[in-house]
């Protein structure tokens, strides 16, 4: 697990980036903000990347930190799970936050694609 981002206390991409083994995640997300208010979350897919040389992948978790800082005001937590290639944001609820934020990953890094369900 590479922990990107974390407001409830954890280290930050800023300090470095954190390697360690950790909770499940449903046991580490915030579900809700200081003032009591329901977050918002997305996923994004890196495919292949935990098969890349270390350098393209720190390269890769710059680049997704460096978008994520531009939103620090909204992004809560971020978790970027390499045995899977799954970055998981979560965000204060913000019109257009999930598509605008996943827009700005992927113009970083163009493989990663927004995970969504179909509605029927």
């Amino acid at each position: 697990m590479t922990r990107i981002l974390d407001k409830t206390g954890a280290r930050k991409l800023r300090r470095g980036m954190a390697f360690e083994p950790s909770k499940p995640l449903w046991q580490r997300v915030p579900s809700h903000d200081e003032h009591g208010q329901r977050l918002s979350d997305f996923m994004m897919v890196i495919p292949g990347l935990k098969k890349r040389h270390p350098d393209e992948i720190r390269g890769v978790l710059e680049a997704m930190a460096a978008v994520l800082q531009r939103y620090d005001d909204v992004v809560m937590y971020a978790d970027m799970n390499l045995k899977i290639n799954t970055l998981w944001v979560t965000i204060r609820p913000r019109i257009g936050m999930c598509l605008e934020i996943p827009a700005a990953i992927k113009v970083a890094v163009p493989e990663a694609m927004l995970v969504a369900s179909k509605k029927t």
